[in-house]
């Protein structure tokens, strides 16, 4: 059909295919074609065309004056593309329009979609009312009517799709105008209720609801439907299901926003788009520069998963690299906490097991064994993960659809109207005006365009290279220039790929065109895996910026300013060719390695003050260097200087294996507490004396406080004492030390102690500006104001917490402070709330590999299930830790607190000699770690669990006076348990004989009161 696009979205519009505007002479002529418009591909009578134009004013000869104005319309088409006429067809008893590319149909298409990408798409197609400009006429009174209520469910569809992704201010700001044009549309108005809410702006969402609520009464003497009463109700209720979600769950697509337009594969996208929801795995296959990547980014960024689509790009990897899975893992945003032992593989499926997205695996060809191994096991164990990949070679998977990724079409010779066609052509001279405002295709260039686009073979990255030179040559004078280039490599080079002969040349001949010096400079910087900034290109190639400028005129180097500073970066394949050419590699690696190790050793103090998070988004973005750097002359030095940032970033496997290179005996001595510290953090058991001799060098250096601090969930706690530092040479190694100690103390119940080094520490290193400092020990003060029953305190502390660790990217972390929150929930019987935090909490702790987080995310669901009754449930979650605990070499911290839950729950369900057993198992794994304040909940659990009513009434009186020893009262929920315990004794003993012995009670030790049974 012949390409006339229409536009009915706004004022009626026609253009060509190649955007050029059509003029439609005349009102009526105009309005003829709406009304064809409106009632496209039927047939529309000639009375009715006649009363819509001219209503009850016909002209003398109506027929005669309807077919004048159908055959201005039709040459005005004609005018504009030859063959046009043919759209407007005369069909008895009237006329028919015959179109296909009206954007209404368009929109309709993206709006049945549910991503915000798409959605936004739709609503971007609408310049203004429907058919603004004959808006008033009665033919097209009720489509209008019909595109403005789609368009306000598309409105609506993409603000709930937003609030989703987290955009809840943002929401609530776009929101505001539409909802006063529309004040008594009830969905509108949810829909800002809940961004409102989830903006932290309660008051302004009753407000809205409150002034819906009149106006309906005023207006319309109705009521606010169910739903939104039920709504305000929620928001009255403060409903937890209401609040923003936690950064890490929200879905982040992470697919580079286009800089162009895609030009030439509408046909591939449509099909892909049909494969992708019933093929798993689609691989795209085809030679370097036919436009793999940007095809398979485009296909991914049409589709809709529940989970979004992540873009894991490979070709930072060195050939051969098997760290394909820890590349999956950054893409994920999963980052390796403390303690685990899983492989990055396993932690791969462990973040994908309950997800439903699409993950595009880009550049697979040189790393294709460890690739398709990852791939087959996601294919075994993850249902729900589909993988679009490409690579210059098929991965060889059961299951694997290969799709090649064709060149684009060439015309077969010069004509005109062929060119125009052609895919090829068009995207070169998209390109070519790109560079040269005044170039078009015309009857005097589209020859020698075709021939360029033949003697190219069609490869998008040859074509665009070639449109870079017009500018200097002309397009003829590219066409001579291939011609003596092109025939050697075709005809000659036989040993070539044919698929890579053409692209090579390319490439080739752009090399030649350059000067010297100008080559040595790009062949150095392809040493930069992944781009450099303006200085360390500068410094690494020796060069200037005049040099890089000249090369990126030339299109063989990318700027990207699309960072917070500006990135020089080679395409693939100009930098595989440049690598082949670059004579000096060592000195130039060599170079690039002392850039990035000085950058580190730069960054390292920087990541422990007010500039840390600027830094750790520099590292980020330098990580691909960092890495080569580190293979390529950094060693052990580098390794050094980048500890703190893995520990930071959770990669702690990629830090053990750095720094496990040998160095001299400096490095040594300094590599050798970062070394014990992440085998520690890992799980690993180390002896005493080999922790002993890796801090001896340097026993008062932030490593050796590192390495001290990582013992400390081993449980041996006099060992951390001796060894964490004690002649600090800087505030932030006496802060960190601090700590550590407010850790030791909180173990202990030694408040004094705890306030002192938590208060201190936070103090020093709100100095410093040091947020994930200020976030270690933020969490200690809010335990303290757990442990004195200042819960509020503690839970306004620990939301702060959360909100420093969702800004630093530091998701173990954010765990950790959703389980202190759903821990404090329960503590005060909101046990929604706790159980709603605490799946969150677990949901990430799974999703993130982090063994202990997992671990208290599962104690606030098992303690929250509990105290709300659900005893099967907190049963399975607490005997699971009470067997992790016992399992430990040494009985870990959360024990004696996991059986005294266990045991409530054992005797809530009708078992007390079981329950009492657990009582005294914890009372005792208590009394071994020295914490009498672990002490107090096991003699009370064992008042609840044991026949002997006179031994019950003195336990809890040596409970209550252990309580006002250690100034550590009991929570709300933990009032609960001693209170029924309290009331059935009285009960069985009477109010004096219980008073009587509780007070003998009182008089006890908690060991004597434990002797009792």
């Amino acid at each position: 059909m012949t390409a006339v696009q229409f536009g009915v979205l706004g004022p009626l519009a026609v253009t060509t295919d190649a955007g050029e505007p059509v003029v439609v002479p005349g009102t009526k002529v105009r309005a003829l074609l709406a009304d064809l418009l409106a009632n496209r591909n039927q047939v529309v009578s000639a009375d009715r065309l006649i009363d819509d134009l001219w209503g009850d004013d016909a002209p003398a000869n109506p027929a005669g004056a309807l077919q004048v104005r159908v055959s201005q319309l039709r040459k005005a088409l004609n005018d504009a593309e030859p063959g046009a006429r043919e759209l407007v067809e005369s069909r008895p008893p009237g006329y028919l329009l015959r179109v296909d590319a009206v954007d209404v149909d368009h929109f309709g298409e993206l709006a049945r979609c549910a991503d915000v990408e798409r959605l936004t798409e739709a609503l971007a197609l609408w310049r203004g009312e429907a058919y603004a400009d004959v808006a008033d006429a009665e033919f097209v009174r009720a489509e209008a009517a019909r595109l403005a209520e789609q368009r306000l469910v598309v409105q609506e569809r993409l603000a709930q799709a937003r609030l989703a992704r987290g955009e809840h201010d943002l929401v609530a700001a776009d929101l505001a105008e539409l909802v006063a044009r529309h004040p008594l549309r009830e969905g509108l108005r949810a829909v800002q209720l809940r961004a409102l809410y989830a903006a932290g702006r309660q008051s302004e969402a009753l407000e809205s609801y409150a002034e819906l609520r009149a106006r309906l009464a005023e207006e319309l003497g109705l009521d606010p439907g169910p739903e939104l009463v039920a709504l305000h109700r929620r928001i009255l209720e403060q409903d937890a299901g209401l609040n923003a979600p936690p950064k890490a769950a929200i879905i982040r697509n992470n697919l580079p926003a286009p800089l162009d337009e895609l030009i030439g594969r509408d046909e591939a996208l449509a099909e892909l788009r049909a494969l992708l929801p019933r093929q798993r795995l689609v691989t795209l296959v085809g030679p370097g520069g036919v436009g793999k990547t940007r095809l398979a980014t485009e296909t991914a960024r049409a589709t809709s998963y529940p989970d979004g689509v992540r873009l894991v790009e490979l070709a930072p990897l060195p050939a051969g690299d098997a760290r394909v899975a820890e590349q999956v893992l950054g893409a994920l945003g999963a980052h390796e906490a403390a303690g685990t032992t899983q492989s990055p593989a396993d932690r791969v499926v462990t973040a994908l097991r309950h997800r439903q997205l699409l993950l595009v695996l880009d550049n697979c060809e040189h790393v294709i064994e460890p690739v398709a191994e990852l791939i087959a096991r996601l294919l075994r164990d993850v249902s729900g993960v589909s993988v679009l990949a490409t690579s210059r070679e098929p991965l060889g998977l059961t299951g694997e659809l290969l799709w090649e990724v064709p060149p684009l079409p060439v015309p077969d010779d010069g004509d005109l109207d062929a060119v125009r066609r052609s895919a090829a052509a068009r995207l070169f001279v998209a390109r070519a005006a790109a560079q040269q405002r005044g170039f078009r295709l015309d009857g005097q260039t589209a020859t020698a365009v075709a021939q360029l686009c033949r003697r190219l073979d069609g490869l998008p990255l040859a074509l665009e290279l070639a449109a870079t030179r017009v500018r200097a040559l002309g397009v003829r004078g590219v066409v001579d220039r291939l011609d003596d280039r092109f025939r050697l490599l075709t005809t000659a080079q036989r040993d070539v790929p044919q698929r890579q002969r053409t692209l090579t040349a390319v490439i080739g001949w752009s090399w030649d065109l350059l000067d010297e010096p100008d080559r040595v400079v790009l062949a150095q910087l392809a040493v930069f895996p992944d781009g450099g900034t303006p200085e360390a290109a500068e410094q690494v190639c020796r060069t200037d910026l005049d040099a890089l400028a000249r090369l990126v005129d030339r299109s063989l180097v990318v700027l990207d300013d699309s960072g917070a500073a500006p990135r020089y970066r080679l395409l693939e394949s100009v930098a595989a060719f440049c690598l082949e050419r670059l004579t000096d590699a060592d000195e130039v690696r060599g170079r690039h390695a002392t850039y990035y190790t000085e950058l580190a050793e730069r960054a390292d103090p920087g990541l422990r003050g007010a500039d840390q998070r600027r830094w750790l988004a520099l590292l980020d973005t330098e990580l691909a260097n960092l890495r080569s750097a580190l293979t390529h002359g950094g060693g052990l030095r580098l390794a050094v200087a980048l500890s703190w940032y893995w520990f930071l970033r959770g990669r702690l496997t990629e830090a053990r294996r750095a720094l496990a290179v040998p160095g001299d005996p400096e490095q040594e001595a300094r590599a050798a507490p970062w070394r014990v510290g992440f085998a520690l953090s890992q799980g690993e058991v180390i002896a005493p004396d080999d922790v002993r001799a890796a801090v001896a060098a340097e026993p008062d250096s932030h490593a050796a406080w590192f390495a001290a601090n990582a013992v400390i969930e081993h449980g041996d706690l006099a060992l951390v004492s001796e060894l964490l530092p004690t002649a600090a040479t800087d505030p932030w190694t006496e802060a960190a030390v601090l700590t550590s100690l407010a850790h030791i103390a909180h173990a202990n119940g030694d408040q004094a102690t705890l306030e002192r080094t938590a208060t201190r520490s936070a103090a020093l290193f709100a100095d410093l500006g040091d947020r994930w400092g200020r976030l270690r020990a933020t969490e200690w003060v809010g335990g303290l104001a757990d442990m004195r029953g200042e819960h509020e305190r503690a839970a306004t502390l620990h939301r702060e917490g959360l909100r420093w660790a969702e800004e630093l990217a530091l998701w173990p972390q954010v765990c950790a402070e959703l389980s202190w929150l759903a821990w404090l929930a329960v503590q005060t019987r909101d046990y929604a709330q706790g159980r709603e935090l605490a799946e969150r909490a677990y949901d990430l702790a799974v999703e993130q590999g982090s063994p202990g987080a997992l671990i208290f995310a599962e104690m606030s669901l098992g303690l929250a299930a509990r105290r709300d009754g659900k005893l099967d449930l907190a049963v399975t979650h607490l005997s699971h830790l009470a067997d992790l605990g016992r399992g430990e070499s040494q009985s870990a911290l959360y024990l004696p607190m996991v059986l005294v839950e266990l045991g409530y729950a054992v005797e809530q369900g009708g078992d007390p000699d079981a329950a009492l057993a657990l009582h005294i198992e914890a009372f005792e794994v208590a009394e071994a770690m020295a914490t009498m304040r672990d002490a107090i909940n096991p003699l009370e659990g064992m008042a609840a669990a044991v026949r002997s009513p006179e031994v019950a009434a003195r336990l809890l009186g040596a409970a209550a006076a252990a309580r006002l020893a250690t100034q550590s009262p009991a929570a709300p929920a933990e009032r609960d348990d001693t209170d029924r315990t309290t009331a059935r004794l009285r009960a069985e003993l009477g109010p004096e004989r219980f008073d009587a012995l509780l007070a003998e009670g009182a008089k006890l030790s908690p060991g004597e009161a434990r002797a009792q049974l």
